[in-house]
């Protein structure tokens, strides 16, 4: 099986990366040669990566074919771009819905649309996809874990909370600095920082079946650091910001 990219930025960087370091099998990864600083870099370093001379090079060779491309950018090139209905395309285009992507692309062939985030590489976290499909659910699951959504309108949901990616690791920089600022070496300051939410991360994953407000409420203390904390942000419209923002994400995707 050839495995074709159309763009190759973060996302594709670290989807192949983990492809590299995982049990699926393929012949050989084939990529677009938009970005030509990272696919020679993926090339130099992995082996079976080839750069092709065009997008359309890359469809003709894949069986199965990522669309990691902007908005902006699919829906200028994809009309041009011929594919079969023998392949299997994957996309990863946050606000391209797949009808519009079916009408897009004119051949009648296998659609799907997934979520990946850069942890991928290190074959963590959840993976969603729409619609479901066991052969796609197989290949994701070997990157991380796979999360099915039959209803595409679901999924925009799922689409909303993974641009809190960003938000989350600027709250992690602005720790970091805050014990700079404060004497600590930033080698420590960001160790301490990143491992101390990989193990909040880690515990919520374990008590995940259980409501989520009982980690908040066990991991304070009367008249404690932790209550003082959750009191202080919840004043300030923390989280009531946090909440708007997934919402405006929401209806930009839903537009």
């Amino acid at each position: 099986m050839n495995l074709g990219f159309i763009g190759v930025g973060k996302i594709t960087s670290s989807v192949i990366t983990g492809i590299v370091s995982s049990k699926l099998k393929y012949n050989k990864i084939i990529l677009s040669p938009r970005n030509k600083i990272i696919s020679r870099n993926l090339r130099n370093k992995f082996k079976k990566i080839q750069i092709a001379k065009n997008n359309q090079n890359v469809i003709d060779n894949s069986d199965w074919v990522f669309l990691a491309i902007t908005p902006s950018v699919g829906k200028k090139i994809l009309k041009n771009l011929k594919f079969n209905s023998k392949q299997t395309i994957i996309s990863f285009i946050s606000t391209i819905n797949l009808p519009e992507l079916k009408k897009i692309i004119k051949v009648k062939t296998k659609v799907y649309r997934a979520i990946p985030l850069p942890p991928i590489s290190i074959k963590k976290g959840p993976i969603p996809i729409c619609p479901p499909n066991q052969k796609v659910k197989a290949f994701f699951n070997n990157l991380g874990t796979t999360v099915e959504i039959k209803n595409e309108k679901s999924s925009i949901n799922f689409w909303s909370t993974s641009g809190m990616m960003a938000p989350f690791y600027e709250m992690l920089r602005v720790m970091t600095d805050w014990l700079v600022k404060r004497g600590v070496k930033r080698n420590n300051a960001q160790k301490y920082i990143t491992s101390l939410f990989l193990a909040l991360s880690e515990d919520a994953v374990v008590n995940s079946k259980e409501n989520l407000k009982n980690l908040v409420k066990e991991s304070q203390t009367p008249k404690g650091l932790n209550e003082q904390g959750v009191k202080e942000l919840t004043k300030a419209g923390f989280y009531r910001s946090l909440e708007r923002t997934l919402n405006s994400i929401h209806r930009r995707l839903n537009k």
